[in-house]
């Protein structure tokens, strides 16, 4: 057991560290959010969830930040893909429908500061994707939020491209 405990500490050290901005992200008042009902577990432990997950994805967006940058987001609305049905049959378990009539959206607003704390980017968003089911998407794994992934991965490519966020 020692010796698997010494490999993987040399091996670590070995590693080089993973540089990348730095993000923060405020759920403000989930409770008031459109819509992040749960189908099938506790109202709590689904919000908890969404901030997890979605979080993960935020952060795996800042990793295409430069090093220095520190980004704070506060997130004051999540319309989730689909809606919640309640089933028919009489369980405690309600479904969530995903139609094209229910696209994902997002409200939050963004502060990028660079090392020197100066703003180098800030807004307010509304984010869509009304054509969520069109195209072909591949899942990273992070999130069972697909749909909102790709959302958030689209909208921060654009602003990439557009120059409004820094590139690495």
């Amino acid at each position: 057991m020692k010796k698997i405990s010494l490999a993987l500490l040399i091996a670590s050290a070995l590693t080089s560290p993973v540089y990348a901005g730095e993000v923060s992200i405020t759920w403000q008042t989930p409770e008031k959010y459109t819509d992040i009902r749960p189908s099938s577990e506790t109202r709590e432990a689904f919000q908890e969830r969404v901030a997890k997950e979605l979080g993960e994805v935020f952060v795996d967006l800042a990793k295409k930040l430069p090093d220095d940058v520190k980004w704070a987001i506060t997130v004051t609305d999540v319309d989730l893909a689909g809606d919640v049905h309640p089933m028919m049959r009489g369980t405690a378990n309600d479904i969530r429908i995903i139609k094209e009539i229910y696209w994902p959206r997002m409200s939050l607003s963004y502060r990028m500061t660079d090392g020197k704390g100066a703003t180098i980017a800030e807004g307010q968003e509304d984010i869509k994707d009304m054509n969520f089911m069109m195209g072909m998407h591949i899942p990273s794994g992070h999130t069972s939020f697909e749909y909102e992934e790709k959302m958030l991965q689209d909208w921060f490519r654009k602003q990439q491209r557009d120059k409004k966020f820094p590139t690495k």
